[in-house]
């Protein structure tokens, strides 16, 4: 691939046609406003309600996205007024200073450029951190193409793959374990930019935590099984939903998430295989339907005899609205819920380490892996 000089930094062809896609997806938006002035029509816009409520099971892409139910937002209110205004400051913001020069920028940093605004700046970092939620339904784009970069940083990948990153400044082959330390390798904020070289995988195992996944690392669990695993650092960031998707779906290696063991943890993994209530529009792109979940099992606390701590209020309150979540509609968690309910006990993934530093990767996951027919 020829490198191309695109205002002042190196992109990829492939970069340059994302970018032309999003420019002529944005433009749409101010090109509808523009035909309903000139056809004297209220300029509004039509949504789907963000409510759980609205959010249903897709039968051919297998995750959970938003329903028929939408609401609209038209300038015939002062708040629709505003709220138009301000989404074509955002679409002027992101073709003049992100696509036409390259550019990128945090959602925060969105929020204060709008401090510049006068009349359409945002009030508060949520209004317009939804701003770009709603263009994205819009323009069924994710919003890296709008290069809009998450706060965090990436998760991090360790195992034997082989990959290719196109950055600002060229491309880079990385082999994720041989070229990389025990940190691993960062997943980029727009995964679109990696490409899969060669790998010999059997399973990618997404862990929850950081002293879980170093305690794979440690007692060589990646090379002894063949797996890549994938640090989630807690709610995983859309980057490493979308890795997790991509790495199963195109190499079609099979997913494992383990977790803690408490209802949040439980929604840590829905948000992996089912996607998020907040971001249903997303769920095709970034959910991984074929990932499974490994544990910590409420069961696993009782076969296993593990440590644990009380369920607060909260875990309790949390349990509940799980057994109402579309997301938790099966045999398998609303048996695994309720059985946490009747032991009012919730373990973390390093209550293993009661047992010996080794009896996570030598029994543990081996027999959980070779009950799901993983190895």
């Amino acid at each position: 691939m020829v490198p191309k000089p695109y205002g002042g930094m190196w992109m990829s062809n492939q970069t340059q046609q994302r970018d032309k896609m999003a420019k002529e997806a944005l433009l749409g938006i101010i090109e509808r406003f523009y035909d309903q002035f000139e056809h004297q029509k209220v300029p509004n816009i039509v949504m789907p309600t963000r409510t759980k409520s609205n959010i249903e099971y897709n039968n051919d892409s297998e995750v959970w996205v938003y329903g028929d139910s939408t609401s609209t937002r038209s300038a015939k209110t002062v708040k629709g007024a505003n709220q138009i205004l301000k989404m074509s400051y955002v679409v002027e913001l992101l073709i003049k200073e992100h696509l036409e020069n390259n550019r990128g920028s945090t959602l925060r940093e969105l929020y204060y450029i709008s401090e510049n605004w006068d009349i359409a700046k945002f009030n508060e970092q949520p209004e317009s951190d939804r701003m770009i939620e709603d263009l994205e339904i819009i323009s069924a784009l994710q919003r890296e193409y709008f290069h809009m970069r998450p706060e965090e940083d990436g998760a991090t990948l360790f195992g034997s793959l082989k990959l290719k990153e196109t950055t600002k400044r060229g491309e880079r082959i990385i082999h994720c374990r041989d070229d990389v330390g025990e940190g691993g390798y960062q997943i980029p904020f727009n995964v679109e930019n990696v490409e899969f070289l060669d790998h010999d995988a059997k399973f990618i195992i997404a862990i929850e935590t950081g002293g879980m996944h170093a305690r794979l690392i440690e007692n060589g669990f990646d090379e002894e099984f063949n797996a890549i695993q994938v640090h989630l650092k807690g709610q995983p960031a859309r980057s490493t939903r979308r890795m997790l998707k991509r790495l199963n779906e195109e190499l079609n290696i099979p997913v494992v998430v383990f977790t803690d063991g408490d209802p949040w943890s439980y929604r840590i993994f829905a948000s992996v295989a089912y996607g998020a209530i907040k971001s249903a529009h997303m769920s095709e792109f970034m959910a991984t339907p074929a990932a499974k979940f490994i544990g910590v099992q409420p069961s696993d606390i009782v076969d296993y005899d593990l440590s644990t701590d009380k369920l607060t209020e909260q875990d309790i309150k949390a349990l509940r609205s799980e057994l109402t979540d579309p997301r938790f509609d099966s045999d398998y968690w609303k048996t695994q819920i309720q059985l946490q309910l009747d032991i009012g006990k919730k373990a973390e993934q390093q209550a293993f380490a009661g047992k010996g530093l080794d009896f996570v990767t030598q029994r543990y996951l081996p027999e959980r892996l070779t009950e799901m027919g993983i190895i």
